[in-house]
């Protein structure tokens, strides 16, 4: 399905252990929190995770967005002091 809209949200690590401990924690959510208008990917590569949004409409992204920015959130403080 094609989604219209589409936003990547990209943060850079100090380090490749301390992206993938934080990618490793947004996993389980991929696919979990994804509705009929909306999806998500998370990808790591090197010291980078990258998220991308797809969603039907602006609501539905800016949903989203905020959803998976309290995600990395989260992730980035439960993995503190990891590296």
């Amino acid at each position: 399905m094609t989604r219209a809209h589409e936003t990547v949200l990209s943060f850079t690590y100090p380090s490749e252990r301390r992206a993938r401990v934080v990618a490793d924690a947004l996993g389980p959510e991929v696919g979990e929190i994804d509705d009929a208008r909306s999806t998500a990917t998370v990808d790591r590569e090197g010291d980078a995770v990258r998220i991308r949004v797809l969603a039907d409409d602006l609501v539905a992204l800016r949903a989203g967005v905020n959803s998976w920015s309290r995600l990395i959130a989260v992730a980035e403080r439960v993995g503190t002091g990891r590296d």
